[in-house]
């Protein structure tokens, strides 16, 4: 018996995983929001169309203050595509358009405390 070689042996055992940690996710319920089901969402978002597409605005002014002043948030932030819904290629005149009327004091970087 010296002869023979002995390994070690292990003394964990293999744990298995709880469920719901890595496996298939069960279904939703129908009542959850996203599953499409009844009494998910609720309110239809709406697609947000370019105001200046809609009215055939072509040139944005620096000079109309009025209306540049919807596009800026309280802080003097150019507020995003996202949020106002302005098509890329009016963005970008509309932003011009602000650093401009900006830079002629017509509009104002910073607000105030």
């Amino acid at each position: 018996m010296a002869d023979e070689i002995s390994t070690p042996q292990s003394t964990e055992q293999h744990t298995p995983r709880p469920a719901g940690s890595g496996g298939p996710r069960p279904p939703r319920p129908a009542g959850a929001p996203g599953s499409g089901g009844p009494g998910g969402r609720k309110f239809f978002r709406r697609k947000k169309v370019c105001k200046f597409c809609t009215e055939k605005i072509d040139a944005i002014s620096y000079r109309d203050v009025r209306l540049l002043q919807g596009f800026v948030a309280e802080r003097g932030k150019i507020v995003p595509r996202r949020l106002t819904g302005v098509c890329t290629r009016h963005q970008r005149k509309l932003s011009l358009a602000i650093k401009q009327s900006r830079n002629i004091a017509l509009l104002a970087f910073a607000t105030r405390y």
